[in-house]
């Protein structure tokens, strides 16, 4: 069991704490802890907790602290079991429900081997018998920081995403993402010309700069948005100019063909090329030479072309929009990028990413998000992508908190308010749990192994319970 689930408990009656390290809680930030305990003959505990947090909210009232964890979420729990003496079966469930969001460190006075047990399958990170010192409580919070930090890393990117997609961010384990990633990973190191598709913000350059990376080309990975740049200079900053070519060029220039020697030119939106463009593009992809504004001479290049397009060029093509030849040219093998309302299990750990990448770039602390706001977030379309996600998080980083009504409810979705901690207060326990379980499950498309990791709990344990749901409603 221990395996399964880090677990401790500490007692300090016994000798074991001589042989841990001395903590210095400077060294030890968790962003959010609710103390369900009084501490009024430890006052050092309830010091040193307020040193190493953001937010401490302490409370011996059930219901105080009921309405606090409705309010905002807590990364952290520390929670006496003396004061649920008589409410055994209440406290937990209450573990149970929590300990799938934040970590729980249970105090007790009871040393029966039962307890521990009762905690452990409740959901409990560590269990501490009371008195305990100020030491034990800091070693115990240590340990629920550095593991929640090193889950917050695995859900950035897991090591064998990292080995396959180097420094790129293309991030999650969705069968989708991970599709792509398998593709990028067999032609990144082909010359070919690859066409990505895709709607806005899907992450287009992303792929284009994926393909870069695992290519093993030395040059450099130059961009262009065919649709930002004037018909009129397009062709010189592509190929490059000669000194008084036209009314203005003071001096020679290189184009980008020959910045990107060696390395990737990404032509994005290349279905806003003007035809008379995408002819003499045309050539230069058959003749793998450029030949500058005014200038005479061609000059051989060695350059990979990627282009993206978030319009159908096939469709283009046949309207006269787009040139067919080229299309058939550059469509050696086209890699489309999947919108993200088909890949909503990948949106938590896009949120992540973006809250801890933001935070750090606008140097402002991270906001907490709740696991009721992460399933509102993976309710939500998101028609603008992972664009408008990050645009979200952004807004919401500046703001320090998620703006009340911050979604535009789907239509025909009934979701859950962030306001009432995501579910309607009149529902039991039972039935939140119920709800959320089948809403991870129809996300991960039915994998149960999947939903199973993605809630926290072994397979045996969801089968069970879908069981179990099932009878009740035949």
């Amino acid at each position: 069991m221990a395996q399964l689930l880090p677990f401790s408990i500490i007692d300090s009656t016994n000798n074991a704490k001589s042989t841990l390290h001395s903590i210095p809680v400077c060294n030890i930030r968790i962003s959010s802890i609710l103390l369900l305990d009084e501490c009024s003959e430890q006052p050092e505990i309830l010091q040193a907790l307020k040193q190493s947090s953001g937010l401490l909210e302490q409370t011996t009232d059930l219901e105080t602290a009921s309405a606090l964890l409705k309010r905002c979420h807590f990364d952290l729990l520390i929670v006496n079991l003396d004061l649920f003496t008589a409410l055994t079966e209440d406290w937990e469930r209450i573990l149970r429900y929590y300990s799938e969001r934040s970590d729980i460190i249970c105090l007790s006075s009871n040393r029966d081997t039962q307890t521990a047990i009762q905690v452990l399958r409740a959901g409990g990170a560590d269990l501490l018998h009371t008195p305990c010192s100020t030491h034990d409580i800091m070693h115990s919070v240590q340990r629920c920081f550095e593991r929640r930090s090193k889950q917050r890393q695995s859900y950035l990117r897991s090591p064998w995403q990292q080995q396959r997609m180097g420094n790129s961010e293309l991030i999650g384990d969705s069968a989708e993402i991970n599709e792509v990633i398998d593709i990028i990973a067999r032609i990144a190191p082909t010359p070919s010309t690859i066409l990505i598709q895709g709607e806005s913000g899907t992450g287009k350059e992303l792929a284009a700069r994926a393909l870069h990376q695992q290519s093993g080309r030395k040059g450099a990975f130059v961009a262009i948005n065919c649709s930002a740049i004037s018909p009129d200079l397009m062709e010189s900053e592509l190929f490059g100019h000669q000194r008084g070519a036209f009314t203005g060029a003071q001096q020679a220039r290189e184009g980008l063909f020959l910045h990107a020697t060696g390395g990737t030119l990404f032509l994005d939106e290349i279905g806003e090329m003007p035809l008379s463009m995408q002819a003499k593009l045309l050539r230069v992809l058959e003749e793998r030479c450029i030949r500058p504004v005014g200038g005479e001479k061609q000059i051989p290049i060695d350059v990979r072309i990627v282009a993206a397009s978030n319009r159908n060029l096939e469709n283009s093509s046949r309207a006269g929009e787009f040139r067919k030849d080229l299309y058939y040219r550059i469509n050696i093998l086209t890699l489309t990028m999947p919108p993200l309302r088909d890949r909503p299990e990948d949106i938590t750990p896009l949120v992540h990413h973006f809250v801890s990448q933001l935070a750090a770039e606008l140097s402002v602390a991270e906001i907490p998000l709740s696991h009721a706001d992460l399933s509102h977030l993976q309710a939500h379309d998101w028609p603008g992508n992972i664009r408008e996600l990050r645009n979200f998080i952004e807004r919401c980083l500046l703001l320090g908190k998620l703006p009340g009504n911050y979604l535009t409810q789907t239509p025909g979705q009934s979701q859950p308010t962030p306001t009432d901690g995501g579910y309607p207060n009149e529902w039991a326990l039972e039935e939140v749990i119920k709800h959320h379980s089948q809403r991870v499950l129809k996300n991960a498309g039915g994998n149960k192994s999947e939903t199973a990791r993605q809630l926290g709990i072994s397979r045996k344990t969801l089968e069970r319970k879908l069981q179990a749901w099932e009878c009740s409603e035949q």
